[in-house]
């Protein structure tokens, strides 16, 4: 599994000029699954994303979480993610995790990190969204989980 978390002061996810979630201060998880992936991979994650420290506290320093901070996710799935540009000028995708199972690992996902966390919003999976965010710092981290 590979996710990319986003510290926001905002973000949202946009169908067809329509407003389907967002949330203030938080993470925006930009996730991609790898075909056998698990519970193992997926709990990893989702305890990852809760309790990464990229908040800053009192002194400056990057030591909070977003649920130290009373934050909220937003979970988008994104295979695009896996896209190996080694070779040519088109990315191949094939790595990434097939449509059915992708959108089950997705729910997986989503699951666990509604049983850590109630702060969880999330995008529609395999939809054509408009996501917009408001990048605090900037901060972006890059965040892999191989199996096993």
């Amino acid at each position: 599994m590979r996710a990319v978390l986003q510290r926001v002061s905002e973000a949202s996810v946009d169908i067809g000029g329509k407003r389907v979630s967002s949330i203030g201060p938080g993470l925006l998880v930009l996730a991609a699954f790898k075909s056998g992936d698990g519970d193992l991979e997926l709990e990893w994650m989702a305890r990852k994303c809760i309790e990464l420290r990229v908040f800053e506290d009192d002194g400056g320093k990057m030591n909070l979480s977003v649920q130290d901070i009373g934050g909220e996710l937003l979970v988008v799935s994104q295979f695009t993610l896996y896209g190996n540009c080694r070779k040519g000028r088109r990315p191949a995708y094939t790595e990434s995790a097939p449509a059915e199972e992708a959108e089950r690992l997705y729910r997986r996902f989503l699951e666990m990190l509604h049983e850590q966390y109630d702060r969880v919003a999330e995008g529609v999976f395999g939809a054509m969204m408009q996501v917009r965010l408001v990048n605090s710092g900037p901060v972006t981290i890059i965040v892999d989980k191989e199996r096993g």
